[in-house]
């Protein structure tokens, strides 16, 4: 019998506290440090690296540190079609994906760029940008391939295995969830190295483990999977 997994607010979400830095922790203790500043530099930050190597979940800790300080944040990324005009309450400018900016989106962030290091403005927000390509070979006009570079410029690596595995097992427990060797394992050989992929996995794995009142398995994974 298929029972209804009730919501109950557990939050899990992209932080900077739950980010494993791995090789990338100059890159974190660069964005720790700005967040913590009461003079907040308003030069740009660039990170760029392979899928799944932790760039939209920076972004995303970011706002989400942003916010909760009751400041505004601005964000587009590649789905976003028709972005808006820039605010000039906002922050924080964060971009993501920007290899796959259409034109419309490209404008839209060069526009973002100017209003956001306009001199003498009583708020310069702070650009926060990501891409899978070092600055000089996205290809983007050059005016906002030139903006993305001249700041600071970080390369994130992905976390080797053991790393994931630690990832994977602090966000289970999270969840409440008790991940055994066989299952870990079976995630680790089978799927995407891209963690957000493997979270995503166990959520929904989370839900349906509810729902049909079966304990974590391999072939509870399956069956997912084969219904899905």
């Amino acid at each position: 019998m298929r029972q209804i997994a009730l919501d109950i607010g557990v939050d899990v979400g992209p932080t900077l506290s739950n980010f494993e830095p791995g090789l990338n922790l100059a890159a974190l203790e660069h964005l720790q440090l700005w967040l913590a500043g009461h003079t907040r530099s308003p030069v740009p930050t660039y990170l760029w690296g392979e899928q799944g190597c932790g760039k939209t979940h920076l972004l995303a800790a970011v706002a989400q540190a942003i916010t909760s300080q009751g400041h505004r944040v601005g964000w587009m990324d590649a789905t976003l079609a028709e972005p808006s005009a820039f605010d000039a309450d906002w922050d924080v400018v964060l971009m993501d994906d920007v290899q796959s900016y259409s034109a419309v989106q490209q404008h839209a962030a060069f526009n973002w760029f100017v209003h956001a290091a306009t001199p003498g403005a009583a708020r310069q927000p702070w650009v926060l940008a990501a891409g899978l390509l070092p600055p000089q070979d996205l290809p983007l006009r050059e005016d906002l391939r030139t903006r993305l570079g001249w700041g600071h410029v970080f390369h994130l690596q992905v976390l080797g295995e053991n790393e994931r595995r630690a990832v994977l097992v602090r966000h289970a427990q999270a969840l409440g969830m008790t991940l055994n060797t066989d299952l870990l394992d079976y995630l680790l050989s089978r799927f995407s190295r891209d963690l957000g992929h493997l979270i995503d996995l166990l959520h929904r794995l989370d839900t349906f483990a509810l729902q049909t009142q079966r304990p974590l398995t391999i072939p509870l994974l399956r069956a997912m999977l084969d219904e899905s």
